[in-house]
């Protein structure tokens, strides 16, 4: 629907066609298609006779791959250093965290777990635990059941009239 008599118009439409993308039309970007290099081709390709590994050695074998760290017999620099301290990363709990203005979106009195947070979508993934903090305002009276709550977050729960319950 153009209108014929209409310059601009008509310049309009060609423009609007010309940011349609279509499949036929796409390219990838330039640099990120290589060519295969094609080993063992004859001495004029450049990666014939040895195939690009050099003469000889440990890396033109087949299978001569050395792992990382590997200083040929030297003893390797990280067992070189001094092993010292102790790190408890692997075993730290993490907690989900929910902010008291997340928890406004529930119904007056309604029972608040985990699992409704998760079937709302205010949780995902894993975790160790629940905690409630307090960023936001809440204003309904709510039960909130969570591993922990943070001071603010339980004042918070309390002043509006709710009951707070730490799970054990």
């Amino acid at each position: 629907m153009t209108d014929h008599k209409n310059p601009d118009a008509q310049k309009r439409v060609s423009f609007e066609n010309s940011l349609i993308m279509r499949l036929n039309e796409l390219k990838p970007r330039p640099g990120s298609k290589h060519r295969v290099k094609r080993l063992g081709c004859g001495e004029s390709s450049g990666h014939g006779k040895t195939s690009g590994k050099g003469h000889k050695g440990q890396k033109a074998r087949s299978g001569g791959s050395i792992r990382p760290g590997f200083e040929g017999g030297q003893m390797p620099l990280i067992r070189r250093l001094p092993k010292r301290g102790f790190n408890n990363a692997a075993f730290k709990a993490s907690y989900a965290l929910v902010n008291l203005g997340d928890l406004e979106q529930f119904e007056e009195g309604s029972h608040v777990t985990e699992q409704v947070l998760r079937e709302k979508g205010l949780v995902n993934g894993k975790y160790d635990g629940l905690k409630i903090l307090g960023r936001g305002e809440l204003t309904k009276k709510l039960t909130v059941e969570a591993d922990k709550f943070s001071k603010t977050g339980q004042q918070g729960i309390e002043n509006a009239g709710g009951t707070v319950i730490i799970r054990g």
